[in-house]
């Protein structure tokens, strides 16, 4: 299939520090190197941006990174020419001195809400629907997904691959590792954590401490601090604190680039992720995970919880599935977990398996990246 030689602008509100803005970023880099298409990322907050790329300049209006061209979204909108392909992510508005350029044009541009991700049933017959019209731009939904009909995740050319490959190295695991300072104790389990507060914390970690086989738990830089401080009764943590209690070992990392992050949750036993970005990167690493969802109004996010619970564990036995479901949903509520992470351990080697095979499983659908281009091509 030829190349596509049109300009796409992606939208990027900064809402939850990095989820948006890690999603936007790895789309508009895929873009620019998969499919040769000429990529603006419009970002309204260069400080979050540069804790995930730390080349960003945070000082300048434009700039070219990996290829993509860095705008930084201010409230002094300056004029500028539509592209062919106009992404919102997570329904952002988009600037109306913006929205009049893509009425302005000839021919009026692709315009597309890139939504956020659910397995919810009900977004396989919203998937490609016209939304909202302004002047005559047409908007579309489209949804990231699970299951066939709906957008697919991102997923590079070759991420699998690349994953297996450092899985059977230990030697490659070792020194990544090291060069984050990381040693872990001989025969223990590494468990990554990247959360929000979480009450239900305490317990985990009573647990693990207590455990007969030893856990080094890795707690990239974020907003658990304060619960895994609280714990360990010291008033604060910073980068490159290191704790022991027991069987566990606590320390703390540095942000990582999102390259670096995927090779943390590769070498983890265990993943423990929150929001978007990292909750679809723990699903290509292939091993155990533990979802912190985020949370909405009137708890509507039990709902694709729930949903995303009964395709995940459908392929377990019923005792597995139970002890997950109950895991997860405690942890997303906040509730202890100590006694759910022992029931499901009881389950481990099931729980590994079906990790890697849902996995291969989403591997299957086409690409969040090439189904956005597939969309465009059919809309030509």
């Amino acid at each position: 299939m030829p190349p596509l030689k049109t300009r796409w602008d992606i939208f990027c509100t900064v809402v939850d520090n990095y989820g948006d803005i890690g999603v936007t970023w790895r789309l508009a880099r895929q873009l620019v190197a998969e499919h040769g298409l000429a990529v603006r990322l419009w970002v309204d907050d260069l400080r979050a941006f540069e804790r995930i790329c730390p080349a960003i300049d945070v000082e300048l209006e434009q700039q070219l990174q990996e290829g993509v061209e860095v705008r930084h979204w201010s409230a002094e909108w300056l004029s500028t020419e539509a592209a062919d392909v106009v992404i919102a992510a997570f329904a952002c508005q988009l600037p109306g001195a913006y929205m009049d350029a893509m009425a302005e044009r000839e021919k009026p541009p692709l315009w597309m809400n890139l939504d956020y991700l659910s397995a919810e049933d009900w977004v396989i017959g919203c998937h490609g629907l016209p939304s909202v019209k302004y002047k005559t731009v047409q908007k579309f939904f489209f949804f990231p997904g699970f299951q066939p009909g709906t957008g697919g995740l991102l997923r590079e050319s070759g991420l699998l691959e690349r994953r297996e490959q450092f899985q059977r190295d230990p030697d490659a695991q070792r020194k990544f590792l090291h060069d984050l300072g990381i040693e872990p104790t001989p025969g223990a389990q590494l468990i990554s954590l990247f959360a929000y507060e979480n009450a239900g914390l305490a317990s985990w970690l009573d647990v693990l401490a207590a455990d007969a086989t030893p856990t080094h738990l890795l707690v990239p830089e974020g907003r658990i601090l304060g619960d895994v401080a609280r714990w360990l009764g010291v008033e604060s943590l910073t980068t490159g604190a290191l704790h022991v209690r027991q069987s566990l070992t606590v320390q703390v990392l540095p942000f990582v680039r999102q390259d670096q992050y995927d090779q943390l949750l590769w070498c983890c036993d265990f993943n423990a992720v929150r929001g978007e970005d990292s909750f679809v990167r723990a699903q290509w690493a292939g091993r155990p995970m533990l979802w912190h969802i985020y949370q909405q109004d009137e708890d509507i996010h039990l709902d694709k919880l729930d949903a995303f619970l009964a395709l995940y564990t459908k392929a377990l036995s019923p005792a597995a599935a139970e002890a997950m479901n109950g895991l997860w949903r405690a942890w997303s509520a906040g509730q202890p977990i100590g006694a759910l992470w022992l029931a499901a351990r009881e389950h481990w080697p099931e729980l590994q398996k079906n990790a890697e095979q849902w996995c291969l499983e989403q591997a299957l659908q086409a690409d969040l990246a090439k189904a956005l281009v597939q969309f465009y091509r059919n809309w030509l």
